[in-house]
C-alpha cells in the first residue's frame, strides 16, 4: 500500500487526530460515517485506527448510507460505477473486476456491496466452475470452486449477504426439465463464505416449478428472490402460473411468493425483477406501457402498482435510482448493438442519457460500500 496520503485526507486525519482524546467506542462510531476510501488511507495512519477498523465487529457493522449504481457494458466487458445522489450520473468512474476472462463470466448477484460472478471452464463432459466474490470498494476478492456442474442439467443461481451474520452465501441450484414427476428433479447447494465449504440443501422448490430467464436471484433485505412459474397439467395440456421462488438467507429455507392476477397470468418473458432501496419490484413490459410493481413488507406478501409509464421508442428495464427513477436500456430498432442507458422521470417521462452506450447489452446493479472482505487475502481460494 502506498504511503502517499492525498491532501484532502490528509485534512480529514487532522480533524480526526484532534479527537485522539475521546474514548474508542466513540471513534468507531464517527469512522462509520465515512467513506470507505477515507478509512482505507486511516488505517496506514495509526496501529490503533487500524486495528479497529480491521476488527471484524466493525467491518460486519460499517454501512455507507450512499447508493452507487455498477453499470456493466457487455460489448466491452466493461464496469462503470456512478455515485447515485444530486450530481447523478456526474462521478462516474470504470472499475475492473479481478479476473483475467471477463468474456467468460456472468454476473450471478450483488449484495451489500459484493459483486458475485460465475464463470464455466473446460470442456463439455469435464467442465469446471469458478466463483468470484468481489468487494467493488476495498477492491479485494475471494474464488470459490463450484461443483458438480451437472451434464444436460439447468442451473440457477443466486448471491446475498445475511443480514444478522454478515456472511457471503452462493446458492446454486441444479435441475432437470425433462421429468417434473421424478422425485430427485432439484438439488439445491449453498456455499458459506464463513464456513468456506458447500453443503447440500434438503428443502428445493416442488416439482412443478421451473425458472424464467437467466436464472439468477434479486438479494433484498437478507432475502433471495428468483422469477419462475409454476407448470400444473389441466386438460391435456398445462397451465403456466408465473410467480416468486425466495429463500431465506438466515434460516435457508424455500418459499413461494404469489404474483398479482395481472402478472401470474402475462407472458413470462414480459417480466423482470429488481431491487429498489430495500424493497422487491417487478416490473412487466406491454408495449408501449412500462408497468412497476412493488412488493410490500409482511405475511402473505402483496404488491402495489407504483406507476405506468407509455414510451414512445423502444425501452428495456435495466435497474432503478434510488430514487425510483427507471433506468432503461434505449434500443434502436432492427439493430443489434447502439442501445444507450438512460434515466425516465415517470411523471414527466424526460429521458436523461447517461453516456453509456454502444452495447448489445446493459446490467445494472444498486450497491452500498462496505469493508467485507477487507480481512481476506485478496483472491483467496475456497
Amino acid at each position: 500500500m502506498s504511503d502517499y496520503i492525498p491532501l484532502q485526507i490528509q485534512s480529514e486525519i487532522t480533524k480526526i487526530r484532534m479527537l485522539d482524546y475521546i474514548p474508542l467506542e466513540i471513534q468507531s462510531e464517527i469512522f462509520k460515517k465515512l467513506p470507505v476510501k477515507s478509512l482505507i488511507q486511516l488505517r496506514s495512519v495509526s496501529k490503533t485506527w487500524k486495528s479497529l477498523i480491521d476488527s471484524s465487529a466493525f467491518i460486519a457493522s460499517y454501512s455507507s448510507q450512499q447508493q452507487h449504481l455498477l453499470a456493466y457494458h457487455d460489448r466491452e466487458h466493461r464496469y462503470d460505477s456512478i455515485v447515485d445522489d444530486d450530481t447523478f450520473p456526474n462521478q462516474k468512474v470504470s472499475v475492473t473486476i479481478p479476473v483475467n476472462q471477463q468474456k467468460d463470466y456472468n454476473i450471478i448477484g450483488c449484495s451489500h456491496g459484493l459483486l458475485c460472478l460465475h464463470g464455466e471452464f473446460g470442456r463439455y463432459l469435464s467442465r469446471t466452475g469458478k466463483a468470484v466474490i468481489w468487494n467493488i470498494a476495498v477492491r479485494k476478492a475471494v474464488e470459490v470452486v463450484v461443483p458438480n456442474l451437472g451434464v444436460g442439467l439447468h442451473k440457477a443461481f443466486g448471491f446475498g449477504v445475511c443480514c444478522g451474520t454478515s456472511d457471503p452465501k452462493i446458492v446454486k441450484i441444479t435441475y432437470n426439465d425433462t421429468n417434473l414427476m421424478t422425485s430427485n428433479r432439484w438439488q439445491a447447494e449453498v456455499f458459506s463464505l464463513s464456513t468456506g465449504a458447500w453443503r447440500r440443501h434438503g428443502n428445493p422448490p416442488r416439482n412443478s416449478i421451473q425458472f424464467l430467464g437467466f436464472r439468477i436471484a434479486v438479494a433484498v433485505d437478507g432475502g433471495l428472490y428468483w422469477l419462475a412459474f409454476n407448470r400444473t397439467p389441466m386438460d391435456g395440456g398445462f397451465r403456466l402460473d408465473n410467480l416468486i421462488i425466495s429463500l431465506d438467507l438466515t434460516s435457508e429455507e424455500f418459499g413461494e411468493v404469489n404474483l398479482p392476477d395481472s402478472l401470474a397470468q402475462c407472458s413470462h418473458s414480459s417480466l423482470s425483477i429488481f431491487k429498489l432501496r430495500e424493497s422487491l419490484v417487478v416490473h412487466a413490459f406491454d408495449a408501449p406501457s412500462s408497468v412497476v410493481w412493488m412488493m410490500n413488507d409482511g405475511i402473505p406478501k402483496t404488491f402495489t402498482k407504483l406507476f405506468v409509464i407509455d414510451l414512445p421508442v423502444c425501452v428495456i428495464v435495466r435497474g432503478f435510482r434510488k430514487s425510483g427513477e427507471p433506468i432503461y436500456e434505449t434500443v434502436k430498432e432492427h439493430q443489434e448493438i447502439g442501445g444507450r442507458l438512460a434515466v425516465c422521470e415517470p411523471n414527466s417521462k424526460n429521458m436523461d442519457d447517461l453516456g453509456i452506450d454502444e452495447a448489445f447489452s446493459f446490467s445494472v446493479f444498486p450497491y452500498t460500500e462496505t469493508l467485507l472482505l477487507l480481512d481476506k487475502p485478496d483472491l483467496n481460494d475456497f
